[in-house]
């Protein structure tokens, strides 16, 4: 009885590891696609309406398949971003001391920070809004050991808030209360936010930009840099449940360096990748969508990516599994005719048609390998040779892709979108219809390759037939 007892409690204990460690599900699954039925998307988040406003010159995103704002607009129905002085009352330091909504989490005054930024997002997001919605409040961490260096200021702050409140503590007394109510502000403010967000627009991606972080930063400092994610820093994230399980997207950022020297950019991007696909697993229902930011430049320089370095941000976000990249830049790619003319020069020279490669690569796979019902993803990660490429010379010459070889796929294996299961994501895992705008019936019967079998079956699905969302980039 006593042993009986004990295997049940270590088993039970082996089982809650096991899901803690895999998030929510006994299956490692993938996020449902961000737009109808496509894999894997890349999305404009550079404010360049002025090159066509002021300039004339137009940047043919659509072209490549570019997810945009109508009318290229920074904000809009597509891709939203909300910054520290546009977003409620959002509260910092300034880095000359001057206190901006309270300067520090624990002044915020939180149902006047959600009224207005309630009354921001009714203004700016139709009820229908299904797109990105981005975060980005980088000045303090919500974890305390987390704000070194400039954002210390926020750690000696808190503790000078309870040295005012109760002079009589200790010096570690007075540290300790300081890190449990800076943490405990962080988290509801942050906590807040996005559970209002997602209550006025529930159908929009909602998230924190670079979260989770990876912090392997430190190739300066390191004789054997690998590039894996500092291990702390991955058991602090796993600190920040709360805000996985409040996030319906993850926003991880992939920015290269322009020092960081060149034999390390995969892996950089790579790792950083990995903690985020991790971090996914513990969406609450089902893995939260992976949308990586990256830059058409290297970070703080105005020198473009080169196509190898396309490669190591966009083509490694797309072989791991993501969801899709968002490309993030400022007034600067806009602020003259000349920027603007180099930024559409490098659209169809070099960015487009590798957006366009990669794109109709993970689309042709996931139909051929995953019945439509998954993404490819490699089967080993660390091999970081393998792509989600169309070869270059049939490109060129304008092959008929849609029979593309399966072999071409032979590195990849499927991740199936939560509602299916199998090798190949060829069965349901249950028959509650999908009902959209474009499709009303329970059931569809459609064709699709099978690749376990080498040929073409019927499949049913509850998942509207792929016709339906053809040539579709509007996300949903």
């Amino acid at each position: 009885m006593i042993l009986g007892t004990a295997i049940w409690i270590c088993l039970s204990f082996y089982l809650g590891s096991t899901q803690h460690l895999r998030g929510h599900s006994w299956e490692w699954t993938t996020a449902r696609p961000i737009v109808h039925q496509e894999p894997f998307v890349v999305v404009w988040n550079l404010p360049t309406t002025r090159c066509e406003e002021r300039f004339g010159i137009t940047l043919p995103l659509g072209v490549y398949g570019i997810v945009e704002n109508k009318g290229n607009l920074f904000q809009g129905q597509n891709m939203t971003i909300f910054y520290k002085n546009q977003f409620g009352l959002y509260p910092y330091i300034t880095p000359e001391g001057e206190w901006h909504n309270g300067g520090i989490p624990q002044n915020v005054r939180l149902n006047e920070h959600l009224q207005r930024a309630s009354k921001e997002i009714r203004e700016l997001l139709n009820h229908s809004f299904h797109g990105l919605a981005v975060v980005d409040w980088e000045e303090w961490r919500p974890l305390w050991r987390r704000n070194w260096g400039t954002k210390k200021i926020y750690r000696e702050a808190s503790e000078q808030r309870v040295v005012e409140r109760f002079p009589g503590l200790s010096g570690n007394e007075q540290s300790y209360f300081a890190e449990l109510e800076f943490e405990e502000a962080a988290r509801a403010l942050m906590e807040a936010t996005l559970a209002m967000g997602r209550e006025l627009r529930p159908q929009g991606l909602w998230g924190f930009y670079r979260f989770p972080d990876c912090f392997n930063d430190n190739w300066e400092k390191e004789d054997n840099y690998t590039a894996h994610c500092n291990p702390k820093e991955v058991q602090n994230n796993d600190l920040l449940m709360w805000l996985w399980e409040v996030s319906s997207a993850l926003y991880p950022s992939i920015y290269l360096p322009l020092k960081l020297p060149e034999s390390h950019h995969q892996r950089y991007v790579h790792h950083r990748l990995r903690e985020a696909l991790r971090v996914a697993q513990f969406g609450p229902k089902h893995p939260l969508p992976v949308i990586a930011y990256s830059r058409v430049s290297y970070r703080h320089s105005s020198k473009y990516l080169t196509e190898a370095d396309l490669a190591y941000t966009i083509g490694e976000s797309a072989a791991l599994g993501t969801a899709g990249v968002a490309l993030w830049g400022d007034l600067s790619y806009s602020n003259s005719p000349e920027s603007c003319r180099s930024l559409r020069d490098y659209i169809i020279t070099t960015l487009g048609p590798y957006v366009v490669n990669v794109t109709t690569a993970a689309h042709l796979c996931s139909r051929q390998l995953c019945h439509g019902n998954g993404r490819c993803v490699r089967k080993q990660p660390y091999k970081l040779g393998t792509f989600l490429h169309l070869d270059p010379q049939l490109w060129e010459g304008e092959r008929d892709f849609q029979h593309q070889e399966v072999s071409a796929w032979e590195q990849f294996h499927c991740l199936c979108y939560p509602e299916w299961t199998g090798s190949w994501c060829e069965r349901p895992q249950w028959t509650g219809p999908i009902k959209g705008p474009e499709c009303n019936q329970a059931m569809q019967y459609y064709e699709v390759y099978d690749a376990a079998r080498g040929n073409h079956v019927i499949m049913r699905s509850n998942i509207c037939p792929p016709s339906v969302y053809d040539k579709k980039t509007e996300l949903r």
